[in-house]
Parts: structure tokens; sequence; C-alpha cells
């Protein structure tokens, strides 16, 4: 399989420690063959400060390891820190747009679309481009026709189409915070505990069984996604890029596999194979793009 389509590394939605944070960065930087790096706290304005005197030295160090640097904002704007948050980022260069607040100051200059905003339609596509949108990233939850659909329509403006294809998904946002109160605590007074889990709170049912992930304010799926065989006709859909999501395993082999998958170089069977001998977790879902509910997983074909 031979494509032209970008390899991307998200921001991290998780709440790591700053030198565990920065280091994975810098060995992306230095290793991950990844053309573009999301940066910036897109869940909790509350984490920002953990963070923001090493953003300068991590973005350098993307930039020397040839990748392009994508500054990422906040998914929900509730207060007025979250709006001045929100309004630092979008200073940038380069943004990528996570809530409509946003466009407030990026309208009429280049910027990107995240994935928590929702676009779901043609005109919605135009209309943005038309306002300065370059590039999208689809929600995840969109079946196959939906994706080709709106990436004819950001082709017909030039706008680059991007699809997540590896890590757990975002289901929800709330004003509230679970991670705090499943502790006990008040998300004014959450002591910053969504730092003891470092891809999310697993949740179950009564019943015991595996259900969703808790990051803060965010529901997750508790499953990973995992895109391999759907990447051809993601791509011949129009699809230019494709994001993998940050988690505690072993990214770099992650992004290598995922690379040679698009070089042409293993099948997505091998690809499966590999993440198989990684540190990655075996529940795997990829219902959402072939039209079912998103928690189903559907064997690869090759």
């Amino acid at each position: 399989m031979t494509v032209t389509a970008n390899l991307t590394m998200g921001p991290v939605l998780f709440h790591w420690p700053e030198q565990q944070k920065r280091d994975f960065w810098f060995r992306i930087a230095d290793e991950a063959p990844v053309d573009v790096a999301y940066l910036g706290e897109v869940v909790c304005s509350k984490r920002t400060p953990f963070f923001d005197h090493s953003l300068e030295a991590v973005a350098e160090r993307l930039q020397r390891g040839g990748k392009r640097v994508v500054w990422s904002t906040l998914v929900e704007v509730v207060n007025k820190l979250d709006r001045k948050v929100i309004e630092s980022f979008c200073g940038f260069d380069e943004v990528e747009a996570n809530d409509v607040s946003a466009l407030h100051y990026l309208t009429g200059r280049p910027h990107r679309i995240g994935q928590y905003l929702n676009i779901y339609n043609e005109e919605t596509v135009r209309h943005l481009s038309n306002n300065g949108a370059t590039h999208f990233c689809l929600p995840v939850e969109l079946p196959m026709p939906a994706v080709a659909e709106l990436a004819k329509a950001a082709g017909e403006t030039g706008a680059g189409v991007e699809v997540q294809v590896f890590g757990k998904v975002s289901l929800a946002l709330s004003a509230r915070c679970y991670h705090a109160r499943a502790h006990n605590r008040t998300k004014d007074n959450c002591q910053f505990v969504c730092e003891k889990d470092p891809d999310g709170m697993d949740l179950k049912t009564h019943s015991g069984k595996p259900f969703l992930s808790v990051n803060g304010i965010q529901t997750l799926s508790e499953k990973y996604l995992t895109l391999s065989s759907e990447l051809p006709a993601l791509e011949e859909a129009g699809v230019t890029a494709f994001r993998l999501s940050p988690h505690s395993c072993d990214m770099v082999q992650v992004a290598s596999a995922y690379r040679q998958l698009l070089d042409g170089e293993i099948s997505a069977s091998e690809l499966d194979a590999i993440l198989d001998q990684t540190s990655v977790p075996a529940q795997r879902m990829n219902g959402f793009v072939h039209g079912k509910p998103g928690f189903q997983y559907v064997a690869n074909q090759s």
C-alpha cells in the first residue's frame, strides 16, 4: 500500500507528571516517524500550569526533529480561566480549535478544526473553510460514507482531513469532574487525582464488565480504537492524515508500526501483531467506521 497521508500524534489527553510528559515528547521528537505533533492541554485548564514552562523547549525539540507543531485548544469553556487559556493558545502560529469559542480569535486566519467540534455535514465544512479552516480532524463516530462525503467537501475547498486511528476515543464532556467526584472530592478541590490514572480511570458495570474510562471531565472508551485494514479505504475516501492518540504504552513503537503500514512495508495483520507484542491493551474497537456500535471490532481482512 502506497499512501501520501501524514501520520500525526494528537495532544496528550491525560494528566501525566511533567517529567513523564516532557520525556514523552522529547522521545517523539527524536524517534517517532510522525509528521505533525499537537501540543496543548485540551481537557482541563487547571492542568496547564504544570507544563507551561516546558512547552517552548518541547516545541523546539519537535521542530528540530522535523515535526510540524500545532497548538490544540481546550475542548470546553466553563469559566474565566478557560477563556484566558484559549485566548493565549490562539496567539500561536498554527492552532487547532477544539471549542467554538476559539473561532472568535481564529476566524479570518488559517487554522485547524479539531475532532471535538461537531462537523457532521458538508455545509459546515464549507462555512468553516470560508472562515479560514484549512484542516479538519473529524469526529470519531462517523461511518465511512460520512467520512467520504465530508472529505470530498473539504477537498473541494483545499482543506485536509484527518481521522483518529489509534487510542481511546472521546465520547462525552461534562462541566463536572467525575474523576474528582469518584474520589469524594469537588472539582475545585480535586487535588489533581486524575494524575493517578495515566490512561484514564476504567469503569465497570454493576455486573463487573469493563465499560468506559474517565479522564477528568472527559468520558472515554474503555477499548482502544485500532484502525489498520481500513486505512486504504480512508485514504481513497480523501483522508490526508491519520492521528495516533498518546497513551502510556510505547508510542514510538506504535508510530513506527503505523508508518511501516502506510509505507507498504507491513500488512494490517502484521501491524496488529506488533501491537500485540507491545504494552497496548488487547481490547480493541473499530465499529464506528463500519457503521456498527463503536465498541465492536470487525476483524482485519488482510
